[in-house]
């Protein structure tokens, strides 16, 4: 009876066992059957068609078509632009054109004194500096060099998810390329040393060293030059660590900039007239102009509020009034109030821009919208910067220009850069010292090549000088009788 009580309790013990052990070998034996399946599967279709293979080939080709053009930049000073101690930059470039012009950001050349580039072919060519332009942070150089690759280029505007890459030397590791999107467009940074911002945002690691590199799309045409970090403490130029944001200069300021240079030295831009602020900055005082109330009660989008308008000036004889809020021009939103002057300064003298105006109007309590049509003139920095202007003619300097073959033959002094003395102040400080016919050649130890560096300079170095007591700059005057003097004016 025993015996046959303990059977059944014994099969099902033997049962268990059996489930407990054999089961999960069985499972783990089909599990792994599955995954040598799948593994089969994968590498036969990864062998037939590799979708991966194929980004991979095309950034590889990508590489291919951008590195011969790109260059790594190495610039020496004796001292910064805005003075201090001797200064080695390192950054990068690209070459623009096959008679050696290349490009790259005016702060990675600032104030040097000898600049080389490196080639993809490691070979290293002392550049000459041809131009630089201040307000939009581009330079350009010229090298003597056989058989150069130019970048292809496109001025098309990219759309935001677009795949791009930037190329340059970050740290100083030398023709290194990272990949990314384009995470936003006209994009402003408040840099203060660029005057000009309509940024193209990327999140491809852009840090010290990729400063004037090429940013390029798909099919290796550089369509920006990497720029600026914003690093999460403020944005700079070719300082901070990436932080996962990076700034280009879009290419057809690029191509707007260079070209002028290259032709003529110097930058033409547009002038408007107008003064402006963005909506959203509206404050309590200005709530007290009917005008401002309107707008903060009827005007509900972005926009740039006209603050002043010029006396004659294009902006004006068009018709445009204070408190007139821009929301585009030429079908360019104008959302951020940096983008005016952004928009304006990249078209040329003489040409014609639509703004698309919303006008407040109190009485009746609502607004209305308009297109008005005007003429840019050309830009006069002696204009924007009205307070240096007058302080230097109430210091002597009754006229200057921008020095040019024809103006100083008609003075009959030998032509360089910088900004020509065509009138002096009778009995000024300077009647008598500096001659008419004299070109001012350097602000500070920063060499000028025209009216509008000179005033960039001086308003640059007014600020570095604020709250020191007695804040003056050096002006290095190349004088007719072809030697060279320093003078030191106040800057107020």
């Amino acid at each position: 009876m025993k015996i046959q009580t303990l059977a059944p309790a014994a099969i099902v013990a033997i049962a268990a066992v059996l489930v407990l052990v054999v089961t999960p070998r069985a499972v783990r034996s089909l599990s792994q059957a599955r995954v040598d399946s799948a593994l089969i599967a994968a590498k036969g279709r990864l062998s037939e068609r590799n979708a991966l293979e194929e980004v991979n080939q095309a950034t590889r080709d990508v590489a291919s078509i951008v590195e011969p053009s790109v260059l790594s930049l190495t610039a020496k000073g004796a001292q910064s632009a805005r003075g201090g101690a001797p200064f080695f930059n390192t950054g990068s470039a690209w070459v623009y054109d096959v008679y050696g012009h290349i490009v790259t950001n005016g702060h990675v050349v600032d104030g040097a004194q000898s600049i080389d580039v490196q080639l993809s072919t490691g070979q290293v060519i002392a550049a000459q500096l041809v131009g630089i332009d201040l307000k939009t942070d581009i330079a350009v150089l010229r090298i003597e060099a056989d058989d150069l690759t130019p970048a292809q280029r496109s001025i098309d505007i990219p759309t935001q998810g677009e795949m791009v890459f930037a190329f340059g030397s970050p740290f100083d590791f030398r023709f290194s390329m990272s990949a990314g999107i384009v995470s936003g467009i006209g994009r402003s940074a408040g840099l203060s040393d660029v005057d000009y911002e309509n940024f193209i945002q990327v999140d491809a690691a852009i840090n010290p060293g990729n400063s004037g590199g090429p940013l390029t799309d798909i099919y290796g045409r550089v369509i920006g030059m990497n720029t600026a970090i914003a690093t999460g403490r403020g944005s700079t130029l070719g300082q901070g660590q990436f932080g996962g944001i990076g700034l280009a200069i879009p290419m057809d300021i690029i191509e707007f900039v260079v070209e002028q240079i290259i032709e003529t030295g110097e930058v033409e831009k547009g002038f408007s007239g107008v003064a402006v602020q963005s909506v959203r900055s509206i404050i309590a005082p200005q709530m007290r102009d009917p005008l401002f109330q309107c707008i903060a009660e009827h005007f509900n989008s972005d926009g740039a509020v006209v603050t002043r308008v010029v006396p004659a000036s294009p902006a004006q004889v068009a018709g445009i009034r204070i408190g007139d809020v821009i929301t585009s021009i030429d079908g360019i939103k104008t959302g951020d109030a940096d983008r005016v002057p952004s928009i304006i300064g990249t078209r040329r003298p003489g040409q014609r821009v639509e703004f698309h105006i919303w006008r407040p109007l109190p009485a009746q309590g609502r607004g209305e919208e308009m297109t008005i049509s005007l003429e840019l003139a050309k830009r006069d920095p002696q204009i924007e910067s009205a307070e240096l202007a007058d302080l230097l003619r109430n210091y002597g300097f009754a006229t200057l220009q921008t020095s040019t073959t024809e103006a100083c033959a008609l003075l009959n002094v030998p032509h360089r850069r910088g900004v020509l003395v065509q009138q002096v102040t009778a009995e000024s400080k300077l009647d008598g010292i500096v001659p008419v016919g004299s070109i001012i050649v350097a602000v500070g130890g920063s060499s000028v090549n025209n009216i509008e560096e000179f005033y960039v300079r001086l308003a640059r170095g007014a600020l570095a000088r604020k709250g020191i007591g007695r804040a003056s700059v050096v002006l290095s005057i190349a004088l007719p009788s072809d030697t060279i003097g320093e003078f030191e004016i106040p800057l107020r």
